[in-house]
């Protein structure tokens, strides 16, 4: 996109955006004075698409659009097939529906969702996963990644986008808490079927699952730091990326 283009939204994916945020026209700062390349990598939440969006989405000319649902999530709501992107699948960990099933209090949610953050860290699927995302995302771009809210597993891989180009830690926070701005909508269709089901004073409980909140994104940070010391030795030794891979995404988000 050039700088005089309108910021594209997709009314029917709330939380799609540019993995670098735009501000004033641009993408993110980066620590070092420069600012970041828009139009590379895109984040979603789950393709229910209009066909405007469809549309929309098919003049990004995307090479390919990255799954990192469950089978049995996909099977739910199949991504539609976008002219010209080659479909792939990394199947991440994200949040267990039968433990959430069973929370009785909005404490107990909390923990849970900082334990899924954790697993993205020390789980050997998600690690798994995380790395080939990595790895095909620098191939080039633009590619679009996605889970089912866009929230957990494509915040995480997007946190670690703006970290490897040079991005404060501040502004991975608040780029990742655009979340709960962006999704308001989709959000509450969710929380009117957990009232309907199992009642209004239901929402409290279950609310920390269909948000995000720095304690999660903290709790992964945390585990990353006591498992592998820092980020860099986390992408080599836990996500299995060589040098040539970090340089190719760096170069790519990098408006240099």
């Amino acid at each position: 996109m050039s700088d005089d283009e309108e910021y594209l939204r997709l009314a029917s994916v709330d939380n799609f955006r540019d993995v670098v945020g735009r501000v004033e026209g641009r993408g993110y700062a980066t620590t070092d004075g420069t600012h970041l390349r828009t139009g590379v990598f895109f984040r979603s939440n789950d393709l229910r698409l209009t066909d405007t969006d469809h549309g929309l989405l098919e003049s990004l000319g995307l090479r390919a659009v990255l799954d990192l649902r469950s089978p049995t999530e996909i099977a739910l709501h199949p991504d539609p097939q976008v002219p010209g992107a080659e479909a792939l699948h990394f199947d991440a960990i994200g949040i267990p529906m039968e433990r959430v099933a069973g929370l009785t209090s909005r404490a107990a949610a909390v923990e849970l969702m900082e334990a899924v953050y954790r697993g993205f860290v020390t789980h050997p699927k998600s690690t798994a996963a995380f790395g080939a995302v990595l790895r095909q995302l620098a191939t080039g771009g633009p590619q679009l990644f996605h889970c089912s809210a866009g929230k957990d597993r494509t915040g995480w891989v997007a946190a670690l986008l703006l970290h490897i180009a040079g991005v404060d830690d501040p502004t991975i926070e608040a780029d990742y808490l655009l979340t709960n701005a962006l999704t308001g909508e989709s959000r509450a269709r969710t929380e009117a079927e957990i009232a309907k089901h199992l009642g209004p004073e239901a929402l409290d409980v279950f609310e920390p699952t269909l948000v995000v909140d720095t304690s999660y994104l903290r709790a992964a940070l945390a585990e990353l730091a006591a498992t592998y010391g820092d980020r860099a030795s986390y992408l080599r030794d836990g996500l299995g990326l060589d040098d040539t891979v970090v340089s190719r995404l760096r170069g790519l988000l990098r408006d240099d």
